[in-house]
């Protein structure tokens, strides 16, 4: 059995790396989805979606940095072109949204896209026996849970 730098099994660690590498590409057009939204969001919304959509692509940055040093850390390269995650992510370019409400709905898929993503890489992780993938998810589906539920009322 070959093991990686930090002793998980080299064979089950790539299905981990796969599985990051997903998230990645997705959770990079889903941080441009959120400076776009911030860039050209208007209305009687502005200030409180203005700073809303700057804090969720703060938080999609260090998730962006955490989930490649994961990779590196399993032994592996992680994507790092915008044609990788362009042709790797399911998240799509939110090129012409305008309306406020559409980019909080659009906001909300895109963290449920993510979620299933972190959920399917957290029972990877659990299968593999690799805490450090499992707990990193564990963090990301809590904070991420939250977030969705507000967006939630505040589409009501």
């Amino acid at each position: 059995m070959k093991t990686n730098d930090i002793g998980l099994e080299i064979k089950e660690s790539k299905v981990l790396v796969e599985k990051l590498n997903d998230l990645l590409a997705n959770y990079q057009v889903y941080y441009q989805n959120l400076r776009n939204f911030h860039w050209n969001v208007s209305g009687p919304n502005f200030f409180e979606l203005h700073a809303k959509f700057e804090e969720l692509y703060n938080a999609a940055n260090l998730a962006v940095d955490e989930t490649a040093e994961r990779i590196l850390t399993l032994g592996a390269r992680p994507l790092s072109s915008y044609q990788e995650y362009i042709e790797t992510a399911t998240i799509k370019e939110a090129k012409e949204i305008q309306e406020p409400t559409k980019m909080v709905e659009t906001v909300k898929s895109n963290l449920n896209t993510l979620l299933q993503l972190e959920r399917e890489t957290l029972e990877a992780a659990e299968s593999s026996n690799d805490e450090g993938t499992a707990s990193l998810m564990s963090d990301y589906i809590t904070a991420k849970e939250k977030v969705v539920w507000m967006l939630s009322a505040y589409l009501r």
